[in-house]
């Protein structure tokens, strides 16, 4: 097996600065994910479609919060089923809502 020089043709050609999207939450062009979140399921798509690499980090903050407020389990099914359904609303719907008696951290 040789060591060759040769060029790989299966890369997808992107702009200088990576992949960009018109995100859905900011509604303009920005960079956006480098790979397909929850791959295998539809919202990964629709996501790595949509989504710019800033809103997906301000997604994670509120899945945090999530994940907190409601004690989530990710092994159950029907905690990772909610939080499918609120990151689609997040991003594609009216907005995650903010859990009942949720206090945002105050600022020092």
């Amino acid at each position: 097996m040789a060591c060759g020089g040769g060029v790989p043709t299966n890369l997808k050609e992107e702009p200088a600065g990576g992949r960009m999207v018109m995100c859905v939450k900011f509604q303009r062009e920005m960079p956006g994910l480098d790979e397909i979140p929850f791959e295998g399921h539809p919202i990964g798509q629709r996501i790595y479609d949509g989504v710019s690499k800033e809103a997906w980090k301000m997604w994670i903050e509120h899945m945090k919060m999530l994940l907190n407020e409601y004690r989530l389990n990710l092994a159950t099914k029907e905690s990772q089923e909610f939080l499918v359904q609120q990151m689609d609303d997040y991003f594609f719907g009216a907005g995650s809502a903010l859990p009942p008696d949720f206090v945002p951290a105050q600022a020092k």
